[in-house]
């Protein structure tokens, strides 16, 4: 692996992440620059194709000379694609609610676990791969807690580098969307945590012992912490966020439940807004040691100015930051277009903003839809 320190971070946002982040990442792969990065992040239904992705790692066979895994489609795409036509969450939440044993987020992770990442460990992932960080909160201490193939991290806890975790567990606790889908409860030998000079609640044996977590969006929407407070690591950052933008509405039901869900809304919201805003200030920061750019599900693609783009702004490309965010099975024309939307969006997102990156010989305006049928 290279070390031109790029930093990926992928979003949540259900399925509609998932995919999303599928058709980013299939382009930044085309491009070259998928081989040469150092660290991807991911909350949430970004986790899912971040978790699959580094399963399969050592499976994609990168050209020495483009840096292009031409079997990405098979390997990391059609399995993902397959996955997301399966419907999860309903079923999921009457198994939890009929458990004596299990939340339902627990059930969420078995689910994961047998149709997509067949009992595979956090800490099998390749030492050829990048970092894969994988984001959670623990509603017990209030922090993030990060999952990596090297640790566990809470900052109040410790270091935990015991990572013999079921995959389909780490991506579960990411995307455990509460109050529904969590918490995901994980039991740890709370001897394995490390005290750091901060970690102000390690002699707490309770909380080192038995976590209650829930989804990574509650701490950080964008996943962007680890690449971005520490920047001297990173050359450059590409976020991709499928984060839905906050629908305006002229009426909205003023009775409690109403005003706690549209409240939860728009204080997610902001919390990406501002997360937002701070890396593309941090981009045009001449002070700043990295670059990169920004690529949003509800991006407006002409705002880039760029004349070569593959699509134009549309009411299909609007539509797609509106489906739900949910684990549950798309149509086809949801799904391939979704995928394509990041795909486009990914290819003219690093073209405009940071086209050192893409590889020598990767032949850039050879660029296909991944599904032609459904080209925006």
């Amino acid at each position: 692996m290279s070390e031109t320190g790029i930093g990926v971070a992928l979003s949540g946002g259900g399925y509609r992440a998932t995919l999303f982040s599928l058709g980013a990442l299939w382009r930044l792969n085309e491009m070259g620059i998928l081989g040469k990065v150092k660290t991807i992040t991911s909350v949430s239904g970004g986790s899912i194709t971040a978790g699959f992705l580094a399963c399969n790692w050592d499976l994609l066979n990168f050209d020495s000379r483009t840096g292009v895994a031409g079997n990405f489609p098979e390997i990391i795409a059609h399995p993902l694609i397959q996955f997301c036509s399966e419907n999860l969450d309903v079923g999921s939440v009457l198994k939890g609610l009929l458990s004596f044993k299990d939340t339902i987020g627990d059930k969420v992770a078995k689910s994961y676990d047998k149709k997509l990442f067949k009992g595979r460990l956090l800490n099998c992932i390749s030492k050829n791969a990048p970092l894969f960080i994988f984001y959670g909160t623990n509603f017990q201490t209030g922090g993030s807690i990060r999952f990596s193939q090297k640790y566990i991290s809470d900052w109040r806890l410790g270091i935990n580098k015991n990572t013999a975790i079921p995959m389909s567990k780490v991506v579960g606790i990411s995307s455990a969307f509460p109050p529904v889908l969590s918490p995901v409860t994980l039991k740890v030998n709370p001897a394995d945590w490390e005290k750091t000079d901060i970690s102000s609640s390690h002699d707490v044996v309770r909380l080192k012992s038995k976590l209650l977590l829930t989804d990574g969006g509650l701490y950080d929407n964008l996943g962007l912490e680890a690449v971005t407070k520490i920047n001297k690591e990173y050359s450059h950052v590409i976020c991709c966020d499928a984060g839905a933008p906050l629908e305006i509405k002229a009426n909205i039901a003023t009775n409690w439940a109403g005003q706690f869900l549209r409240m939860t809304d728009i204080m997610i919201n902001q919390q990406r807004a501002l997360r937002k805003r701070k890396l593309i200030s941090d981009f045009e920061n001449t002070e700043n040691q990295f670059s990169g750019t920004y690529l949003g599900i509800g991006t407006a693609i002409n705002d880039y100015k760029y004349a070569d783009s593959m699509a134009k702004d549309s009411e299909i490309t609007a539509a797609l930051s509106k489906i739900s965010t949910r684990l549950k099975a798309f149509s086809h024309h949801d799904t391939y277009r979704l995928i394509n939307w990041g795909y486009a969006l990914s290819d003219t997102a690093v073209q405009r903003w940071c086209p050192e990156l893409v590889g020598q010989g990767t032949h850039v305006n050879s660029r296909q839809w991944p599904f032609i049928d459904y080209k925006l």
